[in-house]
């Protein structure tokens, strides 16, 4: 049976905040608070653009940056299929398999105060209040056991009659060196907002406009 709550659940990890909408044992229901991320866009496959993707986020919260600041690791990585513009050397077979690698930024900063990216390729931008439906799962960072997880995913949400829309994400909490039955990994599907979720975009539109 599903449980639903109303609080936000803050994370020791620094990953951003949520409201815990639904549990179940197939999946979770959250809405996310807006958050800031650096982000990249690198050509796939999937295993290979997470690499190349978290090399030049962590360079950048390493110091790659204006002033050599060293931002604290936080978490989720996260990882989504994007169509890569024509100005990013692909190979020809996959010319439109390309992933957006983020990592979200620690509390405090806003896109005004967070140090300039040295690398042209490295962006900063606000993630807007989302609704999701998540499932979480351990193990290795396969694009096996991912497939795998995404498709429980599906057929629990269209079990409950839940719509998704948009890409899926991968989420990464753990270093690389933590033993792969010990890692949360999490896969993500959009949801449409419900009243409670709008009425945080509109509460969270009403501060920044007052400030």
């Amino acid at each position: 049976m599903g449980q639903t709550s109303t609080e936000p659940e803050l994370r020791k990890t620094g990953e951003p905040n949520y409201v815990l909408e639904l549990h179940t044992d197939a999946y979770d229901i959250r809405t996310y608070e807006p958050y800031l991320v650096a982000e990249v866009i690198v050509p796939g496959p999937a295993e290979s653009a997470s690499s190349e993707g978290f090399r030049h986020l962590a360079a950048y919260i390493f110091g790659a940056n204006a002033g050599s600041q060293q931002l604290e690791m936080t978490a989720p990585v996260t990882q989504t299929p994007v169509r890569l513009p024509m100005t990013v050397p692909v190979t020809p077979s996959r010319a439109d398999d390309g992933f957006r690698v983020r990592f979200a930024m620690p509390p405090g900063f806003t896109l005004g105060t967070l140090p300039v990216p040295n690398d042209s390729r490295v962006t900063l931008c606000e993630v807007p209040a989302q609704r999701v439906a998540v499932r979480r799962y351990s193990g290795r960072w396969t694009e096996e056991n991912y497939a795998e997880h995404l498709a429980e995913l599906r057929v629990a949400l269209s079990a409950a009659s839940i719509v998704t829309h948009g890409e899926p994400m991968l989420a990464r909490y753990n270093a690389p060196y933590v033993l792969p039955f010990l890692r949360r990994n999490e896969v993500w599907l959009a949801l449409d907002p419900t009243p409670a979720s709008a009425r945080l975009a509109a509460s969270n539109a009403t501060r920044a406009h007052a400030t």
